[in-house]
């Protein structure tokens, strides 16, 4: 069993995948999009990236505002979020991904990649970020189980 994590931009998908024990994430692509309406082929992809990597749940990010609420980004979201389930037809998670793009920007900034290079690398890491974030989680959860 693998998780697929996506960070979900106007313009780009960013995607990254679990190894199959859910403890890493790796990025493994940035799907381009054609419209910020158009939405065929993006889910088109991921339906085929899900299938070659075997993927049993989608982690999506959800771009909440730094004071919890919920702007027209996350109502975006939560359309394409619909539209993934029915496409993909497994569980498709929200996770707050506040952050994870300056983060993403910072870690490629400090890798030395320069600005110009910098965002055909950002949504990849960022969906890496978000679902490394949530195995992380899991992890933790697991291990409250554990010992409780």
């Amino acid at each position: 069993m693998r998780v697929m994590g996506l960070d979900f931009g106007s313009k780009t998908v960013g995607v990254a995948v679990s190894d199959a024990l859910l403890v890493t994430a790796q990025g493994i692509e940035t799907i381009p999009r054609k419209s910020p309406g158009k939405l065929r082929q993006t889910l088109a992809r991921i339906d085929n990236l899900k299938d070659e990597y075997q993927v049993s749940k989608i982690i999506l990010g959800f771009p909440k505002n730094m004071n919890n609420t919920e702007g027209e980004r996350c109502a975006k979201t939560l359309e394409f979020k619909e539209m993934l389930e029915k496409r993909c037809g497994i569980p498709v998670e929200l996770w707050d991904e506040r952050l994870t793009t300056v983060a993403a920007e910072r870690t490629l900034r400090e890798g030395g990649i320069r600005r110009e290079n910098r965002k055909s690398h950002l949504d990849r890491l960022a969906a890496v970020l978000i679902l490394q974030g949530y195995l992380d989680a899991l992890a933790f959860q697991s291990k409250q189980n554990l010992e409780g």
